[in-house]
C-alpha cells in the first residue's frame, strides 16, 4: 500500500485547572471532537490566559474502521456504534452550550466509499456535521499539540501520531534556530509545512519531510489477523509498516542520538510509558512529558509478547479497550526505533483535539499570546 504524500506552533495550551488568570464564567466554550478509525474522543474546554480549561470530555472506543481494510466500506455495526457515541457527545455540547467547534473525521472516512452516505446519517440522526481533514492538517495538528515537549537540546525532531487508520510522521531540523526559540518556531508551524519565507531563515522550523502511513493500529491489526501465532503476527506487523517507509525521506538517512528526539503521540504509546511505570490505574500527569529511551520500550514489548493475548487481557497496566491493538501499536513502535534509536522518546498525551482546540482559540483572539 502506498503512502499518502502530500506536498509541502504559541505553545499548544496545556489543560489546566488552576494556574494563569481566572477567565470568566461567561468566556465562551470550544469543543473539539476527533473520530478516528477507532475511537471518538471529544474535549470541551474554556480559554484560561494562554492556556485553556477542560471543562468536559468524552472517550468511546467505536471501532468505526473494523472490516474497512477488506470491504472498503464502514459497516452497519460500526455506524451504529459510531452514531450512538455521537449522540452522546451532542448531549454534552448542547448541556455546556458550546458557542465554538470543530468535529473532524481521519482515515476511516478518507477512506470509505460510503463515507458520505455515514456523514448523512450522522446529521440527520444527531445534528452534527462532520468535517474530513486532510492528512497534512491533521500531521499539523499533532506538532502544534506536541510543541511544549521538545528539549532545548534537539536539533532534529521527528513528530510521531500513531492513530487507528494512519500513522503521521513529520521530521523538523531546529539545528539552526536558537534554543530559547525552538519551540516557537515548531508552533509556527499551524500556517502549514510550506516554508514562509517572508521570516527570518533563522527563526523557522524546517520541516524536511512528512508523510502519512495509511497503516494504524487497527488497520495494521486486520491485515494480520489470519496469523495465529501471536510472535509471528507482530513481526509481520512490525517489518509491513517499516516497508511503508521507504518513501520518507529520512529513512535512508542515519541519524545520530546526540540532538535527536521523539514525540510520540497515541494511545499506544500512552500504554507502553504506563506499563513501563507500573501503573495499574493511568494518570496523565506521571505519563505525559515522561521520557524514555530505545532500550526501555523494547523492554515492555518484550513484557507484552511474553504475556500472550490472555495475560495482556488481564494486565490493568495495558487495559481491555486497548489490549487487542496494543501489540499492532507497538510492532509501529518498534518499526520506528530500529529505523531511529533514541534515548529520547517523549510521550505526549495530548494529540488532534487539543491541536484543534489551540488553533480554534488562537484564531479568535481569545489567548493571551494570541496567533503567533
Amino acid at each position: 500500500m502506498t503512502p499518502k504524500r502530500l506536498s509541502g506552533a504559541g505553545a499548544f495550551p496545556k489543560a489546566v485547572d488552576t494556574p494563569a488568570p481566572k477567565t470568566p464564567d461567561s468566556a465562551p466554550l470550544y469543543a473539539a471532537l476527533d473520530l478516528g478509525t477507532n475511537s471518538c474522543r471529544m474535549l470541551i474546554a474554556k480559554p484560561n490566559g494562554n492556556q485553556f480549561t477542560v471543562v468536559d470530555s468524552f472517550s468511546k472506543s467505536v471501532q468505526l474502521g473494523a472490516g474497512l481494510e477488506t470491504s472498503g466500506r464502514l459497516s452497519r455495526a460500526s455506524i451504529k456504534r459510531t452514531v450512538q457515541a455521537l449522540r452522546i457527545c451532542k448531549k454534552k455540547l448542547q448541556t455546556h452550550k458550546v458557542s465554538r467547534m470543530r468535529l473532524v473525521a481521519t482515515e476511516a472516512c478518507r477512506r470509505a466509499q460510503n463515507a458520505s452516505d455515514f456523514h448523512r446519517l450522522v446529521k440527520r440522526e444527531t445534528g452534527l456535521v462532520l468535517e474530513i481533514i486532510e492528512p497534512e492538517e491533521e500531521a499539523r495538528l499533532a506538532v502544534i499539540s506536541c510543541a511544549p515537549l521538545v528539549s532545548k537540546r534537539t536539533d532534529q525532531l521527528l513528530v510521531v501520531d500513531i492513530g487507528g487508520g494512519s500513522t503521521e510522521l513529520v521530521w523538523i531540523d531546529i539545528s539552526k534556530v536558537p534554543e530559547a526559540a525552538r519551540a516557537k518556531s515548531i508552533m509556527r508551524l499551524h500556517r502549514g509545512f510550506s516554508q514562509d519565507h517572508t521570516l527570518d531563515a533563522e527563526e523557522n522550523a524546517r520541516v524536511v519531510d512528512w508523510i502519512s502511513v495509511p497503516l494504524g493500529v487497527a488497520t495494521l491489526r486486520e491485515i494480520f489477523d489470519d496469523v495465529e501465532d501471536d510472535a509471528a503476527r507482530f513481526a509481520l506487523m512490525s517489518c509491513h509498516f517499516e516497508e511503508n517507509l521507504a518513501g520518507f525521506s529520512p529513512f535512508e538517512i542515519e541519524q545520530t542520538m546526540e540532538g535527536f528526539q521523539i514525540v510520540g503521540t497515541s494511545g499506544t504509546v500512552t500504554t507502553v510509558a504506563a506499563s513501563h511505570l507500573g501503573l495499574r490505574r493511568y494518570d496523565r500527569n506521571k505519563v505525559d512529558g515522561l521520557m524514555m529511551s530505545s532500550l526501555q520500550i523494547d523492554a515492555v514489548v518484550r513484557e507484552y509478547l511474553a504475556l500472550g493475548p490472555k495475560g495482556r487481557l488481564a494486565d490493568p497496566r495495558i487495559g481491555r479497550d486497548r489490549q487487542a491493538l496494543i501489540m499492532s501499536g507497538a510492532a509501529i513502535l518498534q518499526a520506528l526505533l530500529r529505523v531511529w534509536p533514541t534515548d529520547r522518546l517523549s510521550v505526549a498525551d495530548r494529540g488532534l483535539r487539543e491541536g484543534l482546540l489551540y488553533a480554534q482559540m488562537s484564531a479568535d483572539g481569545v489567548l493571551q499570546d494570541g496567533i503567533i
